[in-house]
């Protein structure tokens, strides 16, 4: 393999890492905000998300802005 070849297949896998760290860091993110709307297992994740959006539509409609 050439050396552009070596570093174009090492760019892409450093994206792909990237874009798996993101990915968890995200449902990271996901889960303690669950986490702060209802204890851990005690409500569905569906459920928790589901308290998340009336609160920031709530919070959304406070501030004048129409979700």
């Amino acid at each position: 393999m050439t050396e552009k070849g070596c570093l174009l297949k090492k760019a892409i896998m450093d994206h792909e890492t990237a874009s798996a760290r993101e990915q968890q860091r995200a449902a990271s993110e996901i889960g303690s905000l669950a986490d702060a709307v209802g204890v851990s297992r005690a409500r569905s994740i569906t459920d928790r998300l589901d308290t998340i959006e009336r609160v920031l539509f709530a919070v959304a409609r406070a501030q004048g802005i129409d979700p």
